[in-house]
């Protein structure tokens, strides 16, 4: 079957199984069983090993010039199906096809030789890619500079810290040629800086007409680079969709027994747009109440609408006005996602201003009180109350835990009702975010969420003054220009 033009990678109905045996005794009479002549076997089979199925028919398809992120528990198959896709392990069942070559960085330290220097394993991953030693030469100054080991670069691999060691390894497949370029995990060792200069990389690969998949345990990072999100379970492809629709079922199925994974997953699917992955408009806004909606909204308040949501206040006709905060009941509201354990729950999440008005328009600058009530309906152990907001497309700017400000409950006893109150200065650019709320405790001696809700509201900050400014935080600045002598 040929690929269509705009398809770099096609998985169609793949599986992966393996054979487990109790003990290695079980693996020898399994080999043995089958090296006797048919004449010496019993009609049925002696049953020596189970089953595993590591991946279960998935299906996808990904177009040239997509970033994708695959996300899952450990051991629901996101590393199998990466391997298959790069050539280095072959599917039970089912076929995958690639346009292109694959560059792939699968685990730390694949592929290279310790005993090797860094520039012998640069010289060796380029030949098994199929580079000539000439191809190389030309390529090898910018896989030096990128990975900024200095003089490590002529010492044996066996000596680098982990974080060298991920350096050389994403530089050489940054460089080398290719159309599709895999990412597993390998990122999280590096450093803050390490890790933007790579994603910086993977844009450029991108822009360029690349096509990455990216596996990663942080939704932050998929949320950024990724439009497009693919959620394993247990083997199986169970979501595909936009990234932050998916990220925050992942989020909710870590808490959730397999009963209530597949209601949440069945809700989930009814909120994937047609377009799949391939976003027209926010995936963070509910159905009628689009972009559209919001400027018609935010134009009879006097303000206009970016297609990214960021809401820049129009300039007054009377710049003595000073705009204020209220509370508009026709703001858009985001789809809220909620999970509990049902120990405690969280209601009347709200902002308000110092004199207790409650708003949803706040302006820049200003000071506000985010506070919501828990009820708590059993007794709880070190309990936590946290906030965040973040922008609509799901990036996290801002977070508050009370054990992180000195405040601590070793005990809440049932039936109590607790009131959190988070003083903030809202030092946003103008524009929509949305707000989440949380109380965790321990629960059999581990730490989780008694109750957490998810895009529970969405506040729009408008300017204090006609200046609109960019970026996300609002720095307040004062600008002088002059001539230098």
């Amino acid at each position: 079957m040929t690929l269509p033009q705009n398809i770099t990678i096609s998985v169609e109905k793949v599986s992966k199984i393996y054979s487990l045996y109790n003990t290695p005794s079980d693996r020898l009479k399994q080999s043995l069983w089958y090296a006797l002549p048919n004449m010496l076997r019993r009609r049925s089979t002696p049953v020596f090993s189970r089953q595993f199925w590591a991946l279960h028919e998935a299906s996808f398809q990904i177009e040239r010039g997509e970033t994708v992120g695959i996300i899952g528990r450990n051991g629901s198959g996101k590393s199998t199906i990466l391997q298959m896709i790069a050539g280095t392990l072959t599917p039970s069942h089912g076929q995958i096809q690639v346009r292109g070559k694959v560059a792939a960085l699968l685990e730390l330290g694949s592929g290279f030789n310790p005993e090797f220097t860094g520039r012998e394993n640069v010289y060796m991953n380029g030949a098994i890619l199929g580079m000539s030693a000439h191809e190389i030469d030309a390529i090898y100054d910018h896989i030096v500079a990128f990975a900024d080991i200095g003089p490590y670069i002529d010492q044996p691999v066996k000596f680098y810290s982990s974080g060298m060691f991920v350096r050389l390894a994403f530089a050489v497949q940054a460089f080398v040629p290719k159309e599709v370029l895999i990412v597993d995990e390998a990122l999280s060792v590096g450093d803050a800086a390490f890790q933007r200069k790579c994603m910086v990389q993977l844009e450029k690969f991108r822009d360029e007409g690349g096509t990455v998949l990216l596996v990663s345990h942080d939704t932050q990072t998929i949320i950024r680079q990724c439009a497009r999100c693919l959620l394993l379970s247990y083997g199986r492809l169970v979501l595909d969709g936009p990234s932050k629709l998916v990220s925050d079922t992942y989020q909710k199925i870590l808490f959730s027994t397999p009963e209530e994974e597949n209601l949440i997953l069945e809700q989930a699917r009814a909120l994937i747009p047609p377009t799949g992955g391939k976003l027209t408009s926010s995936p963070s806004l509910p159905k009628g109440q689009e972009d559209s909606s919001i400027s018609t909204n935010l134009s009879e308040a006097g303000f206009t609408n970016s297609k990214i949501t960021r809401v820049l206040s129009a300039k007054s006709s009377d710049s003595s006005i000073i705009p204020q905060a209220r509370f508009d009941p026709h703001l858009p509201q985001p789809e809220e996602t909620s999970y509990s354990n049902g120990v405690a729950e969280i209601t009347d999440c709200a902002f308000y201003t110092i004199t207790e008005e409650r708003v949803n328009v706040l302006v820049v600058g200003e000071r506000y009180e985010w506070v919501y009530r828990v009820s708590f309906r059993q007794d709880a152990y070190d309990v936590n109350f946290g906030m965040m907001i973040k922008t609509t497309d799901g990036i996290d700017l801002s977070g508050v835990v009370t054990d992180r400000e000195g405040i601590f409950f070793k005990q809440i006893t049932a039936p109590t009702i607790m009131e959190a109150r988070f003083a903030l200065t809202i030092n946003l650019i103008p524009g929509n975010y949305f707000l989440n709320s949380g109380v965790f405790g321990l629960v059999d001696g581990e730490a989780t969420y008694l109750h957490r809700r998810v895009d529970i509201a969405m506040i729009q900050v408008i300017s204090r003054d006609e200046r609109q400014p960019y970026g996300l935080a609002y720095l307040d600045p004062e600008v002088k220009v002059r001539r230098g002598t």
